[in-house]
Formats: C-alpha cells, structure tokens, sequence
C-alpha cells in the first residue's frame, strides 16, 4: 500500500458517510501533497493510477461489497486500465476523485473513474478489473450475481467501445506462454 496514510483516512470517513448504491458515483476530496509531483511540478501521472486505489476502495466499502466480498475470501485485482489526462493537477489544489461502475461481461466488472475540480475533468480512467478467490481462482459472474442480488437491477451493458478496447490490451492468461518479441521498427 503505497499511500497508508490515506487510506486509513478513506476507511475512517467511510463510517460516517451515507452508503452509495452499487450503481452509484463514490466522490473523494484529496488535495495534491507535495510526495505526489513529479519534476514538473504537477502531479505524476503514476500517482494518479495510485490514488485510484483510494477510490475503487471507498465505493468498495460504501457499497456493502467490501465487507461481502471479505466474508468470501475474495477480492478485486485490476486487469487493465487506460487513462487520458486533460489537464494538470498542482500542489495543494484541492480536487475529487470520483468512481463508478459501468458495467460489466462474463469475465470482469468496468469502472470509471474521474478527477475534478469545480465539477470540470482534469483526468478520466477507464478500469477493467476482476474478483479473485483467496484459494485461487476467478469469481464467476454468476457467484457474483448470487453475491450482490442487487446487481440484476443494474444495466450492466457495455459502451461498444469497451469489448474491441479490453480484447486489444488483454495478454495472455498467467500460466500461457507470453514471450517479450519486439516487432516494427528499432525491433531487433
């Protein structure tokens, strides 16, 4: 955990804030730290992923999933992420992270997640992630369904865009052979 501090800040506010549908937005207030700037004097873009954690982590909690998913033994494992930054977050400026799902297919669950200021984008993500059981494996979407039975009221259907988006950053699965060939040009 790379920012405990705030974390355990996120996990003590959750208890006194009104739960979030699972169909709804989570919002965080942050404030840009001195450890977050790169040499350019704005936020890293590294830190932005970072910071992500906090929010998928607070919609986690006020969504009541945190505490079933526990309870199961499994948990939430990024699988593919795609951010687009619009403009640069400064030291101490104060800024929201929002976080929301999706949607979801047979395999994952998808979420956005914004940083604002003012109600304006600075940065948007687009995040592809999947549960994980303690004793190894995938969640299935139906274990899921069984899990969250307010998850059937949600349109879980995906923008056209996410499928052609996930199947062009998908590697290979863990035990498949995925060797590091370069082709095109420099290629070796």
């Amino acid at each position: 955990m790379k920012y405990p501090l705030r974390m355990l800040l996120v996990w003590l506010r959750t208890l006194r804030l009104r739960a979030v549908p699972i169909g709804g937005v989570s919002r965080i207030p942050l404030r840009v730290a001195l450890k977050d700037l790169d040499v350019m004097r704005h936020m890293n873009n590294g830190t932005y992923l970072t910071l992500q954690d906090l929010g998928r982590t607070d919609w986690m909690l006020r969504t009541g999933l945190f505490r079933r998913f526990q309870e199961r033994g499994w948990g939430a494992v990024v699988v593919a992420q795609t951010i687009t930054y619009r403009s640069s977050l400064h030291y101490r400026e104060r800024f929201l992270l929002e976080t929301r799902l999706i949607g979801a297919d047979e395999k994952a669950v998808f979420m956005e997640q914004r940083f604002t200021v003012d109600g304006q984008i600075r940065a948007r993500s687009f995040v592809r992630a999947r549960f994980v059981k303690r004793e190894g494996g995938t969640v299935t979407m139906a274990e899921l369904r069984e899990a969250v039975p307010e998850i059937e009221t949600l349109d879980l259907r995906l923008p056209a865009w996410i499928e052609p988006w996930a199947a062009a950053t998908a590697l290979p699965p863990s035990k498949a052979d995925a060797p590091s060939v370069w082709t095109g040009p420099g290629a070796e």
